[in-house]
């Protein structure tokens, strides 16, 4: 082999390297995580969930640290919002982001969890507008991407402006930690007003499309049970339906 060849071949080799998704190294969860877990403050309903959602594999995954900035969008009851805003600690700040349109609904987590953590901060967003006063190290979303699709959620907002929106929001090398319910082979984003399900293909490539590359991918809440066939609401599965968990990351 000459050496020019030599030289394609392993640019080639490098080439393909850095654009593989990084595979999933195994968390273990830091001493702020583990504390933020094991709070006695909090509802003993979110307690019970841990055992499906996997809250401290999740945070370490998206390398949650104390002081940094977290943009959550859509908290819902503030599951993970509390978790944050005690793993960020007194110094890290939680801009949790909720849909202006869905009124007293939508902000009800935010409100509550920031009546008792003033790092926490509710934040409306209005259509595909992200309007924070800084950029943040990590925004996360979960179970809810596939819910701005839906006009009854994010009052048809445009979603490739939304996706930009995300990206900005950003500093340069910050993490999106993304979680939603896989769709069956095929499916695109057709199910999202139906099954509330995404095919997770879909998903990255709106993602990469803006910017973001797929920094890691974890298994914690793959179910291979889950034969995509059901609504996620539905009892068969309801908080088991398989969900793919994927770390994005802007470039810089």
């Amino acid at each position: 082999m000459s050496k020019k060849m030599a030289a394609l071949l392993g640019a080639a080799v490098m080439t393909a390297a850095m654009a593989a998704p990084l595979a999933a190294p195994a968390q273990t969860p830091s001493a702020a995580i583990a504390a933020a877990v094991a709070d006695p403050g909090r509802p003993a309903e979110d307690v019970a969930r841990d055992a499906n959602r996997h809250p401290a594999q999740l945070l370490a995954f998206a390398g949650i640290k104390p002081g940094q900035v977290v943009a959550e969008f859509s908290p819902g009851g503030g599951y993970f919002t509390r978790l944050l805003a005690k793993a960020v600690g007194p110094k890290g700040k939680v801009y949790a982001i909720y849909m202006a349109n869905q009124g007293d609904r939508g902000a009800r987590g935010a409100t509550a969890v920031a009546a008792a953590n003033a790092n926490v901060i509710p934040t409306p967003q209005t259509g595909a507008v992200v309007a924070l006063p800084e950029k943040a190290d990590v925004a996360w979303m979960t179970d809810n991407y596939h819910d701005y699709f839906n006009p009854g959620f994010g009052g048809g907002i445009d979603m490739a402006a939304f996706d930009k929106a995300i990206f900005a929001a950003l500093k340069p090398g910050g993490v999106f930690l993304l979680v939603d319910y896989q769709a069956a082979p095929g499916a695109g984003g057709t199910q999202t007003g139906t099954l509330h399900r995404q095919e997770e293909s879909v998903v990255k490539s709106r993602l990469t499309a803006v910017g973001f590359v797929v920094d890691g991918e974890s298994p914690v809440l793959h179910n291979p049970k889950d034969d995509h066939s059901l609504k996620i609401f539905d009892p068969a599965i309801r908080g088991e339906a398989d969900q793919y968990v994927i770390r994005f990351r802007k470039p810089g």
